[in-house]
């Protein structure tokens, strides 16, 4: 892939689900490098209320099939939907592709190996990015099969993906299932966290509404206090714990519950394991 392929070609999305939505918002904001109404072209048969605005606003062509003459041009395919439907649809769009598309995944499970049979010859690019991407806050992990190792393929991916928030690359697509499970699926697990402290802090006779914007406030501030120890360098998640923590206050009462016999971390430890399975069960059926 040439320079001025990248400058040249057209991206497809396929999907247009929330991350999908994302990323296409993403690219058509982006002041470098960005996408628009020539070099854009969305694929989704039920598209959304938002999709169609944004459509509406960039001038977007939204089709609901990839056909031959919409994907002459194409060489960057970014597929965003659902694990399940990735069969059926990659089949109906890989005779359509031009030779030598660079194909993106961000479908859970679905592996190098699977993507390379219904693209074969095609260099492909697995992603798992997660749902704080809707706002660019979020992280990606991404690896390569053989044919897009060169520098210009991955170069290709990052620069769609990062309108995400940062991007990091593997080489053992092994990983790629402990990924899922951390970040994929971590923010639903905080979600949780911020829902339990809530009603917490209702059963100990907080008003509800006061409840709720404490246990977000506490959250999202405590996420950035962390997000700027790691970036400074200064502190990570155990080092801000122990700050916070005074022997025999509050702190350390809650805590002393939540470590009791393995505790939190253990429950933790337990759920990423078993989201690990289940994203390598979903790889086995694709």
């Amino acid at each position: 892939m040439s320079a001025a392929t990248e400058r040249m070609g057209k991206v497809a999305l396929i999907g247009a689900g929330r991350m999908g939505l994302a990323l296409a918002a993403g690219w058509l904001r982006a002041r470098r490098g960005g996408l628009d109404g020539e070099t854009l072209i969305i694929v989704e048969p039920k598209p959304s209320e938002e999709l169609e605005a944004l459509a509406a606003k960039h001038a977007i062509k939204v089709i609901p099939e990839l056909t031959k003459t919409a994907a002459a041009g194409v060489d960057r395919v970014v597929l965003a939907i659902k694990p399940q439907m990735l069969p059926a649809v990659g089949e109906a769009i890989a005779a359509k592709l031009p030779r030598g598309a660079l194909i993106i995944s961000i479908l859970a499970g679905a592996g190098l190996i699977g993507l390379g049979r219904l693209f074969p010859g095609h260099p492909i690019i697995r992603a798992m990015p997660n749902t704080p991407g809707s706002i660019g806050k979020g992280i990606s992990v991404a690896i390569s099969n053989i044919d897009a190792d060169p520098p210009a393929y991955r170069n290709a991916a990052e620069a769609l993906l990062k309108v995400l928030g940062s991007v990091e690359w593997v080489e053992d697509e092994r990983m790629m299932d402990a990924v899922t499970a951390v970040s994929g699926s971590g923010p639903a697990y905080v979600f949780l966290l911020c829902e339990a402290l809530a009603r917490a802090g209702e059963a100990e006779g907080l008003p509800a509404e006061l409840a709720e914007k404490l246990a977000v406030a506490t959250v999202a501030g405590a996420g950035a206090l962390l997000e700027d120890g790691h970036k400074r360098k200064y502190a990570d998640a155990a080092a801000l714990r122990r700050a916070v923590t005074s022997p025999g206050g509050t702190t350390q009462a809650a805590l002393d519950v939540m470590m009791a016999g393995g505790g939190l971390p253990m429950l933790v430890r337990n759920a990423v394991s078993a989201a690990e399975r289940q994203s390598r069960k979903l790889g086995s059926a694709l």
